[in-house]
C-alpha cells in the first residue's frame, strides 16, 4: 500500500481525455476512519500561464481507477 507522501511523486492523468493534470499537491482525509477521501491537483492554468491557475481540482478517491509506479490514472468529466 503506498503512503500519501508516495502519491505526491505520481503524475495524474485522466483516462477520459488523456489529459496530463499534474502532479498531488494535497490529500483529504476521513477523519472518522483515516482513510483518504480525495487528491487534489492544480488547475489549469490561467491566460497564457501569466495570471497563475484555476482554483484546485478535487477528484474524489472512487474517481481513482489505477495507481500505478509513476502514474495515477482518473476518471473525471468536466476538468478544464
Amino acid at each position: 500500500m503506498p503512503r500519501a507522501s508516495d502519491l505526491e511523486a505520481r503524475e495524474v492523468v485522466n483516462m477520459l481525455d488523456g489529459r496530463r493534470l499534474g502532479n498531488i499537491v494535497d490529500v483529504e482525509f476521513s477523519l472518522e476512519d483515516g482513510r483518504i477521501t480525495a487528491i487534489v491537483v492544480p488547475g489549469s492554468p490561467k491566460v497564457l500561464g501569466l495570471f497563475g491557475r484555476a482554483d484546485e481540482v478535487v477528484i474524489p478517491w472512487d474517481k481513482i481507477k489505477k495507481i500505478g509506479t509513476d502514474v495515477i490514472l482518473v476518471e473525471v468529466a468536466g476538468i478544464r
